[in-house]
C-alpha cells in the first residue's frame, strides 16, 4: 500500500484548503484513515480519522472547522480545512491504519499566515 498526499500550501488566516491522499494498493475500504500534523519542533498529532463504515473523529483543535472524507472507488482520502488559524500551520500526513499495521504517506506542508 502506498499513500500520496498533496494539496498543501500557502493561505491567509481564515481561508480554506483541501488535501488530498491518493491510495494505492488492495482493501482500501478495510482501513480506517487518518490525517495527522507535525508542526515543527513538535510531536506528530492526531487530526481526524475516518472508519471503512464512515464514523468520523477529530481533535478538539479542529472540530467544526476541518471535515474528513473518503471516495472508496478513487482511493481517495480527503482533509477539508476551513477558516484555518496560524496554529494550523504543519506539515500533514496521511495513513491507513487496520490492527497493528499503519502504511504511512510523505507529508504536504500548510502554512497559514498573513
Amino acid at each position: 500500500v502506498q499513500l500520496q498526499a498533496f494539496g498543501g500550501g500557502s493561505v491567509q488566516p481564515g481561508g480554506s484548503l483541501r488535501l488530498s491522499c491518493a491510495v494505492s494498493g488492495p482493501y482500501f475500504s478495510l482501513y480506517t484513515a487518518r490525517w495527522h500534523r507535525q508542526a515543527p519542533g513538535n510531536q506528530r498529532d492526531l487530526v481526524a480519522s475516518i472508519t471503512n463504515d464512515a464514523v468520523t473523529n477529530y481533535a478538539d483543535s479542529v472540530k467544526g472547522r476541518f471535515t474528513i472524507s473518503r471516495d472508496i472507488v478513487k482511493k481517495m482520502v480527503y482533509l477539508q480545512m476551513n477558516s484555518l488559524k496560524p496554529e494550523d500551520t504543519a506539515v500533514y500526513y496521511c495513513s491507513l491504519v487496520k490492527s497493528s499495521v499503519t502504511f504511512w504517506g510523505q507529508g504536504t506542508e500548510v502554512t497559514v499566515s498573513s
